[in-house]
C-alpha cells in the first residue's frame, strides 16, 4: 500500500483525504522538531529555522503525495526551500494533490532564547481548500467551542467582543482572559482590555498556539485578540476546524507593494473578513510537535540512554479527531 492516497468519492460527497496522511504528518513536523531542537538557547535564530525547514522538507518529499506549499517560508526569490508554491513528495502517478501550509519552526526567537511554545507546525488540506495567504499581517480574533455562532465579529470593538464572551459564558467582562501578542502595536488593545479588568495573557511569540489555546479548558484562556501573520491565521484555522471553535481574520496591509502581493495570490477584496471555512475548507489535517516544553506541548527532550522523546497533536476535521502522540526516537538509528 502507498504511504498516502485519497479515499474515492462519488463526484457528490465531499472528498476525504485518507487517514494514512494524519500519521504521515506526525512524523514530519516530528523531524522538524527534532533539527530545531538541537539550536535551543544558542541564540541563533537563522540556523535553528534553516535546520527545521531542512528537515520538513526532506521527511515531505520522501511521502507519495504530489504536494503543493501555499503557505511557506515565503516566495521563491526570499526562501530558497519551503517556497510558496513548491512542489514536493514523490509526485508519483495517481498520488493525491494536496495544498500544505507549514511553519517548519513557529518561535525562532522563543527556540534561540529557549522560551516557551515554540512548534514545527503545518496543515494539509485537498487541492485549492487553503487560502493562499500572503506574507502580510492579519487582524485575528479567536473563540473556542461552545459559543454561539457570531459571538465575534472583528466588525466591533474589543470591549464589545469581551461584553459578548461574556455575556454567553455567563460572567462578568472582567473575568474574561485574553491572549494576546507583546508587540508594541497592541499597546492600545492591552489597556482597552485592561480598563474592563481582563486578565491578559501576553506572549512573545507563537500565535498559532495561543489560538489553539482558547480550545483548551485547562489553558483559562477565553479569547486570541490582536495582529500577527496571515500565513498562522491560516494554519491556526485548520486547526479550529477539527477542534471546534470560532475564528475571524482581516489582512492588514502597509504599503502598496504588500498589497500587489496579495493580489498575486489570488486576494480581490482586500478588506474581506475571513470565517473558519473561508481559511480552510473541505477535510484538513493539522500537527504540531513541540520544540520547547509550552501550553499546548511537551518539548523535545534528550535522555541519557540515547533516546529523544517528542509530543505532537494531530487533527483531523472530517472525522473531529485529535490524537496526542509521544514519540521515542532512538539517536543511533
Amino acid at each position: 500500500m502507498s504511504s498516502a492516497s485519497l479515499k474515492a468519492t462519488p463526484s457528490s460527497e465531499t472528498p476525504q483525504l485518507d487517514r494514512v496522511l494524519v500519521l504521515e504528518m506526525v512524523r514530519v513536523t516530528e523531524a522538524a522538531a527534532i533539527a530545531a531542537s538541537n539550536l535551543i538557547g544558542r541564540g541563533d535564530e537563522k540556523a535553528a529555522d534553516a535546520a527545521a525547514v531542512e528537515a520538513m522538507r526532506a521527511a515531505l518529499n520522501g511521502l507519495d503525495i504530489d504536494g503543493t506549499v501555499v503557505i511557506g517560508e515565503g516566495e521563491r526569490d526570499e526562501a530558497p526551500m519551503l517556497y510558496i508554491g513548491e512542489k514536493v513528495g514523490l509526485g508519483n502517478e495517481g498520488a493525491p494533490r494536496i495544498d500544505i501550509a507549514l511553519d517548519p519552526l513557529e518561535g525562532t526567537t522563543i527556540t534561540a532564547k529557549a522560551g516557551p511554545n515554540a512548534l514545527a507546525v503545518l496543515a494539509i488540506a485537498e487541492n485549492g481548500c487553503l487560502l493562499n495567504a500572503p506574507d502580510v499581517y492579519m487582524d485575528k480574533i479567536a473563540v473556542g467551542p461552545g459559543y454561539p455562532e457570531g459571538v465575534i465579529d472583528l466588525n466591533k470593538t474589543p470591549t464589545e467582543n469581551v461584553q459578548a464572551v461574556a455575556a454567553a459564558k455567563g460572567v462578568k467582562p472582567g473575568e474574561i482572559i485574553v491572549c494576546v501578542l507583546d508587540r508594541p502595536r497592541h499597546a492600545d488593545l492591552i489597556a482597552e482590555l485592561r480598563g474592563l479588568g481582563c486578565g491578559i495573557m501576553l506572549i512573545p511569540d507563537g500565535d498559532v498556539a495561543g489560538v489553539i489555546a482558547t480550545t483548551n479548558p485547562e489553558t483559562t484562556i477565553d479569547l486570541y485578540m490582536g495582529s500577527g501573520g496571515a500565513p498562522e491565521g491560516v494554519l491556526a484555522a485548520a486547526a479550529l476546524r477539527c477542534v471546534g471553535g470560532q475564528f475571524k481574520g482581516r489582512l492588514l496591509f502597509r504599503n502598496d507593494d504588500e498589497r500587489a502581493r496579495a493580489r498575486k495570490w489570488g486576494i480581490e477584496d482586500l478588506n474581506a473578513v475571513y470565517d473558519l471555512t473561508d481559511l480552510a475548507k473541505g477535510d484538513c489535517i493539522f500537527a504540531a510537535t513541540g520544540v520547547t516544553d509550552g501550553s499546548l506541548l511537551q518539548g523535545v527532550k534528550r535522555r541519557r540512554d540515547g533516546i529523544m522523546t517528542t509530543e505532537t497533536v494531530v487533527m483531523r476535521s472530517a472525522s473531529g479527531t485529535v490524537r496526542w502522540v509521544k514519540g521515542e526516537h532512538r539517536i543511533h538509528r
